[in-house]
């Protein structure tokens, strides 16, 4: 009997890979959506917004991977798009919590995603698992920091619960990357405010890989942070990346205030400087594909 794995944002960049990655290791995978026709995976209908959801879904499920949430890196934060951004992510927990709790489900693994913002703008210090949330009037640290609060009752029902916070995902179908690589692609890149500030980012397929093996390993519970063991920092990483796209970096530094004209607060997540820890997670014994950031941009950008 193959095991059988629900997927809330499974359309999303990571969801879509990890549920390729799941079919290729020999689970059953089911999407939790608010459209169900529109993917070759069986779905269930819910909506968030409105608080239902098919009954049927949870009582699917072996193994619940949580990553719903309204993207924060698209459009920018006006406060209905904060208010969405908050409200997705504690709107759908808070559904498979309800489910949850009215048992007649065998339910065995909660994984939620959750993310580094949580730790807000730490400039050069290295943060772990165990530093506190930034205060609350940092809106992503506030974000990620309720979101985690929401998943609490699901370790209170004796589910094994994994919150695995992400760091900047490394793909060219989506997040970060792209709009970095616009600007070194016509010949216009350069560091990004001081240029000094730590990016801690992953290589998608090691960030799947990641969940698949807190899905597959009991000893993990509790929080990760899904990082490669080697920061950089913005200067660094654009160096990389012009290198990596054989382009030279032609401009000074962009200045955080022209960031901040551009996108608004939804700068801070270019600008705050996050130099987070994998320590907890290389303790496990997982391997990352990709260690070090090079290699990773090449493995998008190595054949141009």
């Amino acid at each position: 009997m193959s095991q059988k794995v629900l997927i809330t944002g499974g359309t999303g960049l990571i969801g879509t890979r990890l549920a390729e990655m799941l079919i290729d290791a020999g689970y059953e995978v089911a999407l939790l959506s608010r459209t169900p026709s529109q993917s070759r995976y069986r779905s269930f209908r819910w909506d968030p917004q409105h608080g239902t959801i098919d009954e049927a879904a949870v009582r699917y499920a072996d193994h619940i991977i949580n990553l719903a949430g309204s993207s924060v890196s698209e459009g920018k934060w006006t406060e209905e798009r904060k208010r969405d951004i908050m409200t997705s992510r504690l709107g759908g927990t808070g559904l498979l919590v309800r489910e949850l709790a009215k048992g007649g489900h065998h339910v065995r693994t909660f994984l939620s995603a959750s993310a580094i913002g949580i730790y807000g703008d730490s400039a050069d210090r290295v943060v772990t698992e165990e530093t506190p949330p930034a205060p609350a009037d940092d809106f992503l640290a506030d974000v990620a920091h309720q979101w985690e609060l929401a998943v609490q009752p699901v370790t209170d029902m004796g589910i094994r619960t994994v919150i695995v916070r992400i760091g900047i995902v490394l793909s060219t179908q989506g997040g970060a990357l792209p709009p970095m690589a616009r600007p070194i692609k016509l010949m216009a890149g350069a560091a990004l405010g001081s240029g000094k500030q730590y990016m801690s980012w992953i290589h998608l397929d090691d960030v799947c890989r990641l969940f698949m093996q807190a899905l597959e390993e009991p000893e993990w519970r509790g929080v990760y942070n899904a990082v490669a063991p080697n920061p950089v920092t913005n200067q660094e990483f654009t160096e990389a990346l012009a290198e990596v796209m054989h382009r030279p970096l032609v401009l000074p530094k962009v200045p955080a205030f022209g960031l901040k004209l551009v996108l608004g607060e939804m700068s801070e997540i270019i600008l705050a400087s996050q130099r987070v820890s994998a320590t907890k997670v290389l303790n496990t014994g997982f391997q990352f594909e990709y260690p070090d950031l090079k290699p990773a941009l090449k493995s998008f950008y190595g054949e141009e």
